[in-house]
């Protein structure tokens, strides 16, 4: 594979999506020295603040994706649910990174699901399931309990629905669940017995370099991540056997950017994939202040195709998510929050708070993972 010309510092990098990953991937970008133009369906998207141009245009929209990748030098995303005629139609104007075919796969959860298990990478049982009746039937198979998840779209705990938890699932129970999905294609996974759950991300550039990030250990409510801690404080082998993993699917996929590997550690000891996200990733926020290389930073080096940066870290760090639920009742305190040691605030812009809706985060170093993730948390605590 072609390594492609390297995009200079003062090119212009296009990225599909202005929410607050393509912000944060911008203000890296523009520290680095380029011009940053985005597509969003909204005009004062996060990213708008801080980007050259905004391309209003919804994920669909293919004539909004030609306006974007228009003299760009190079196009990235922060979304995946990016239609696949609108990326075609980029990747016919400017170099596409992470490339049409690895986004297909990944933005249809029955593609990927199919992906991953054809190619050999350990992930818990499950099926796909296009009908009520198909769904009927998959439940005994699964050990009757199951998180059902729409194939495309679905985010932050939104297109699922868990099945038999409170006993057996009635056929109401599963009638509901279909209707509640739209009545579309959808996986069926095994609940299993999770002990915890970490991501690693990958980072690939065109020539083939690839370079991983050390496990986080992340903490979900509500099926929202709400905290992340980085290093992940796992065992020296699980760890090997994660990054393993993470290499293999980037380099299978031969993905140009970055993948994040969601996985679940079961209390058996096994390690298998959850999900798949070809691009910046929640759980990664604090490698902003605990790696040499952020991983906004790395997405700049991958679309421009500049050597990738050191991944390791350097300091701990950890994350916790600020949801809107945090501003519903009063203004937050976020004095009183910076007052805890190592703690910084980082705001997305949203002009709208609701309740689920990603606004910002808190972040925090320390002497270790531990003391970063107590500092963080003391801190969203005294807003």
């Amino acid at each position: 594979m072609s390594s492609g010309l390297v995009v200079q510092p003062g090119g212009l990098l296009a990225i599909l999506g202005g929410g607050q990953l393509g912000r944060m991937t911008a203000m890296a970008a523009r520290t680095m020295g380029y011009r940053v133009r985005v597509m969003d369906p909204d005009v004062n998207c996060p990213a708008s603040f801080v980007v050259d141009e905004v391309v209003v245009g919804k994920w669909d929209d293919v004539a909004a994706a030609q306006r974007l990748a228009t003299g760009a030098d190079a196009v990235t995303l922060e979304i995946e649910q990016i239609g696949v005629a609108a990326l075609s139609e980029v990747a016919g104007l400017a170099p596409l990174r992470p490339g049409v075919e690895p986004i297909r796969i990944i933005q249809d959860k029955i593609l990927q699901k199919n992906w991953l298990a054809e190619h050999g990478f350990p992930v818990g049982a499950f099926r796909v399931v296009t009908s009520e009746v198909e769904l009927q039937a998959a439940l005994p198979e699964l050990s009757g309990k199951v998180f059902l998840k729409t194939a495309r779209g679905g985010y932050d705990g939104r297109g699922q629905w868990r099945l038999g938890f409170d006993g057996e699932a009635a056929e109401a129970d599963v009638s509901a669940a279909w209707t509640g999905l739209g009545s579309r294609p959808a996986v069926a996974e095994m609940a299993l017995d999770l002990d915890f759950e970490i991501s690693v991300m990958a980072a690939r550039s065109p020539s083939g370099e690839v370079r991983i990030y050390p496990a986080a250990r992340n903490h979900h409510e509500s099926q929202i991540l709400a905290w992340s801690v980085l290093p992940a404080g796992i065992s020296a082998e699980l760890e090997e056997r994660a990054r393993g993993i993470a290499r293999g699917i980037i380099s299978k996929l031969e993905l140009e950017g970055l993948l994040c590997v969601e996985m679940f550690i079961t209390h058996s000891g096994e390690l298998l994939v959850n999900e798949l996200a070809p691009r910046p990733h929640n759980s990664y926020h604090q490698s902003e202040r605990a790696c040499a290389t952020s991983q906004f930073e790395q997405l700049v080096r991958t679309s421009c195709n500049l050597p990738l940066g050191d991944t390791e870290v350097l300091v701990p760090a950890a994350i916790v998510n600020l949801l809107g639920d945090v501003w519903l009742d009063h203004e937050p305190d976020f004095a009183a929050a910076l007052a805890v040691p190592g703690v910084r605030v980082h705001l997305y812009e949203k002009r709208e708070a609701r309740e689920g809706r990603k606004m910002g985060h808190l972040s925090a170093t320390g002497a270790t993972g531990g003391q970063a993730l107590s500092r963080v948390l003391e801190a969203k605590g005294r807003l």
